[in-house]
């Protein structure tokens, strides 16, 4: 059973976070080769199509059903506010897939839009615009720094 953390701990960063991911994976997510150990476990767990962990400042990593692994980072930007960061991207990945985008465009997409809402204080819808001007202000640095396994 994954029990929800002490309220104090869930006003500090990511604590309440890591308190979840030890629960569920019983381990804990520090190096780039935990990332990829519970990557692996969570498909053997769960048995999606594709599996997308967010890491914060530090990006996403993509999992696919043929076995590719896409790291994707995020671009220095300033931040003002996390709040609402997961659910954009989680809403942006869907809907990218939902029109026809392939998995690897959509998480993507959810990495530039989830960093975008960073930028403004408070909880904030991503747009249409703001998800345009964080792509073009990235001025395809991002494209280029991605790295897929297989």
């Amino acid at each position: 059973m994954i029990r929800r953390p002490p309220r104090s701990t869930q006003s500090r960063s990511s604590a309440a976070s890591d308190v979840y991911k030890r629960q569920a994976l019983g381990m804990s997510i520090t190096t780039d080769d935990d990332v990829l150990e519970a990557g692996k476990r969570l498909l053997e767990q769960l048995e999606p199509d594709n599996l997308l962990l967010t890491l914060g400042s530090k990006g996403m990593v993509l999992f696919e059903s043929n076995g590719n692994v896409s790291t994707i980072p995020t671009i220095a930007r300033h931040i003002a506010d996390v709040s609402g960061a997961g659910d954009t991207a989680i809403a942006t990945l869907a809907a990218a897939i939902a029109g026809g985008a392939i998995v690897t465009e959509a998480a993507m997409l959810a990495n530039f839009a989830s960093g975008a809402v960073c930028e403004i204080p408070g909880v904030v819808p991503i747009t249409y615009e703001l998800l345009e001007n964080a792509i073009k202000k990235s001025n395809n640095l991002y494209l280029n720094k991605i790295v897929v396994k297989t």
